[in-house]
């Protein structure tokens, strides 16, 4: 009996032993008044956590730029999974669902919800909060993307967690928020997380009277049942689904294009396509306008204005002129809705075209700042660095000859038709880039024949109006990218020539067509077809360029890949320019800018980071007295092979703000973009093996560019001297560690969050309409 007795007590002490762990429930001093959403909790929630909970890329799916996000709560479901071999259902905040309780039927859990009450607290959000506040270092490393994260449902996967990491409170490997912060959001969940007033929600999502009565005009405009303006309002819902609307009133609101169920003057009811190009259901349906009350992050605010202009100008380009068939409605079977050059053939390709580039920068823009272009697989498609220009109208073959599009319209497929289940093996065999090929060498053959003088500066379009975009600047910083009006930076390695045909399927493959809910072999087509798509672009920029120098240029561009791997396919077009120096590539941009553009858009070469022809890099200023050392200090700083340049490899550590204090008070803000050297990106796999750290260099832009800073600077002007030769000699050791130390601000530095708060300050005063939240996921992983 006895020894039955102690076989007891030893079972009992080890099913106590692996008693699963809990967390105590917090304690939270009780307000003596109401703690209100809108104006307390939102704005601590903005600064300091929808700085990473925003877009496809937040944690666990957690939104907190709204009330709904956060009541909606976290997943466990990534939408980014580079493996998944089936789709996933589309979790998309205010589309997919629209109650708590239907999202709740996806998986979607409470961060917010108690099980207790009578000043204790136990949801997940105070945990995590409560936590960081008694474990406030930062140690170790922190990827908020990381493949492996953590999204705990309850308080006992929670209470693993953090027994197994005991510095990963939130926010995310940054400092605690400040006690007031803390107190505000902790009364606000002991109170019962509750949201806007019904007055305060009405305001939110209402329109204001003269945004309302520019909706009116365009919602008019859009639904009229004639297939003129039907097809019309289809093309510009097709381009414009990412859009954020704005009516340039003056009300600084922003609004999405979408289609619903309910006509004008009635609430929205968004029909769900996963696709704006998807079968929308029975008739009728409307193109109605929503207003955005999310808080705008920069990474996904994509501006287009709908003002009186761009209202003429649509009328212009669609409805006045005469089309290339009587107008009539398409239907949405889906291989010919996935194919614009058969849906949309009716509309003279002048009038896409033409539209197209009264807004490259955004069209561009979507490619860039889109689902597509999150992560290193879908990013190592392009350099780091190159410039982009387009084919004028004027003498674009498919926009003048729209025969040829019809022609070839079965090589201008794409592997969207195949919709987002596509098999992993199909993509690896597909033959849309068969197709792509062979429209390309058809598309090489034509213009050959038509152009037998050969392409000159008339070719490139100069832009029509001063605000026009006839040059772009794409910068990828790792695993995301940016685009800037204009020319920024050093002369990049590649450039590319756009045409109609290649513009739109980059639009469509990459955007339109685009489901990150999709199969990895659906990504993987698109993928491997924007290949072909970028070597297409830079073969129709070095058709400019002698016949005998193109293929070495191209070489130099793919070094350790013979040319037929990536389908170069040289034209037979002669030189319609000559060239009188050795380097044909700098002297065709450099007359190009300097006489070709039209010269109310201002563009002009960087004055900090390009060397003109002939022009050497300076070396870093003994003294700096003038104004002109500190430029001239900039410029040494962007040549190729500068240590700290070369040296710092770390894939988040590609963009940094800099804050320069100047002794009168008006600082200045700056970005630092280091670029990568590629020998070739002609291939998804194995990208460390193709960078070369030697050729590295970094630009020096004024102003705050990208979404995704990896590191703030904050300098003193009198500290700029040292700061510079920090960069020029970097060399790893203790006391350049050290100086790195003082002028940056690691994400465990107290200091984080004021500077945080600065350049988010500045940018929002600088870009009062196009700024919006920047994103920490990629602050610089390691915490000192």
């Amino acid at each position: 009996m006895r020894l039955v007795t102690i076989s007891c007590l030893i079972m009992a002490s080890i099913a106590a032993g692996c008693a699963l762990k809990t967390l105590p429930a917090v304690t939270v001093k009780i307000p003596t008044r109401t703690i209100e959403y809108s104006s307390e909790v939102k704005p601590i929630l903005d600064k300091r956590c929808t700085v990473c909970h925003s877009c496809y890329n937040s944690p666990c799916q957690l939104k907190l730029d709204s009330f709904e996000g956060a009541d909606r709560g976290a997943s466990k479901r990534a939408i980014y999974n580079a493996a998944r071999l089936t789709t996933m259902d589309p979790t998309r905040l205010f589309i997919d669902a629209r109650t708590t309780e239907e999202w709740r039927k996806k998986q979607f859990f409470s961060i917010t919800d108690s099980s207790v009450g009578n000043g204790l607290n136990d949801s997940i959000m105070i945990q995590l909060l409560s936590h960081k506040m008694k474990n406030p270092a930062s140690s170790g490393e922190y990827h908020a993307e990381a493949d492996d994260l953590t999204c705990s449902e309850n308080r006992n996967e929670l209470a693993g967690y953090l027994d197994k990491h005991p510095n990963n409170g939130m926010p995310f490997g940054f400092p605690p928020l400040k006690q007031d912060e803390f107190d505000i959001i902790a009364g606000w969940l002991v109170q019962g997380a509750r949201g806007p007033t019904p007055d305060q929600q009405a305001q939110l999502v209402t329109p204001k009277p003269e945004d309302a009565r520019a909706i009116l005009r365009w919602e008019s405009f859009l639904n009229q049942t004639d297939p003129k303006h039907a097809m019309t309002a289809r093309y510009l819902y097709e381009h414009l689904f990412l859009a954020h609307i704005n009516f340039a009133t003056g009300s600084n609101e922003f609004f999405e294009l979408v289609r619903s169920r309910t006509a004008p003057g009635q609430p929205v009811e968004v029909i769900p396509t996963v696709r704006p190009y998807d079968d929308p259901g029975p008739e009728p349906f409307f193109y109605r306008f929503r207003k955005i009350h999310s808080t705008i992050v920069h990474k996904t605010h994509m501006v287009f204005d709908l003002d009186d202009a761009q209202f003429q100008r649509i009328n212009e380009l669609f409805i006045q002129p005469e089309w290339l068939q009587t107008p009539h409605t398409m239907g949405y079977e889906p291989v010919m809705s996935a194919n614009p050059f058969t849906a949309f053939e009716q509309i003279p390709p002048r009038s896409r075209y033409q539209f197209l580039l009264d807004n490259a920068h955004y069209i561009i823009m979507t490619f860039i700042h889109g689902p597509v272009c999150k992560g290193q697989i879908a990013l190592n498609v392009i350099d780091d660095h190159f410039w982009v220009m387009f084919m004028d109208p004027d003498h674009d073959l498919s926009v003048a000859y729209p025969g040829f599009l019809r022609l070839h319209a079965g090589k201008l497929r794409m592997p969207i038709e195949k919709g987002s289940n596509q098999h992993i093996f199909s993509a690896l065999t597909d033959e849309h880039r068969k197709a792509v090929i062979e429209f390309y060498r058809a598309r090489q053959d034509y213009y050959a024949a038509h152009y037998y003088a050969g392409l000159d500066y008339d070719f490139i379009w100069k832009g029509n109006r001063p605000a026009d975009a006839p040059l772009l600047t794409v910068y990828r910083h790792f695993n995301s990218a940016s685009v800037h009006r204009g020319i920024l930076g050093s002369l990049p390695k590649t450039m590319w020539v756009i045409d109609y045909p290649l513009l739109e399927r980059i639009y469509y493959a990459l955007v339109a067509g685009f489901d990150v809910y999709g199969t990895a072999g659906h990504q993987l087509a698109i993928r491997l077809y924007m290949d072909a798509l970028r070597v297409e672009g830079e073969s129709n920029f070095l058709d400019f360029l002698p016949p005998a120098k193109r293929k070495a240029i191209m070489k130099s561009w793919y070094k350790g890949v013979e040319l037929k791997k990536v389908n170069y396919y040289p034209s037979l077009l002669p030189a319609g320019i000559v060239f009188t120096s050795d380097d044909p590539k700098r002297e065709f941009i450099e007359q190009l800018v300097n006489r070709h553009l039209l010269p109310a858009s201002g563009i002009a070469f960087d004055p900090i980071n390009y060397l003109p022809a002939g022009t050497a890099y300076p070396q870093l200023p003994h003294n700096y007295e003038k104004r002109e050392d500190y430029l001239r200090a900039f410029t040494a700083l962007s040549r190729p092979g500068t240590p700290f340049f070369s040296l710092i490899k770390e894939t988040d550590a590609n963009l940094a703000y800099v804050r320069i204090r100047l002794k009168n008070g008006r600082d200045i803000a700056g970005s630092i973009v280091i670029n990568r050297w590629h020998d070739n990106v002609a291939f998804m796999l194995g990208e460390d093996d193709r960078l070369d750290a030697s050729k590295d260099s970094a630009d020096f832009i004024p102003g705050l560019i990208g979404s995704y800073p990896n590191y703030f600077v904050d300098v003193r002007e009198e500290e700029l001297p040292d700061f510079f030769d920090l960069l020029a000699n970097f060399s790893g050791s203790r006391r350049d560690l050290e100086r790195v130390a003082r002028y940056g601000v690691n994400r465990a530095d107290d200091r984080l969050w004021e500077a945080y708060d600065w350049f988010q300050m500045r940018f929002m005063k600088d870009e009062p309409v196009k700024g919006g939240l920047f994103d920490l996921n990629r602050y610089f992983h390691r915490a000192r």
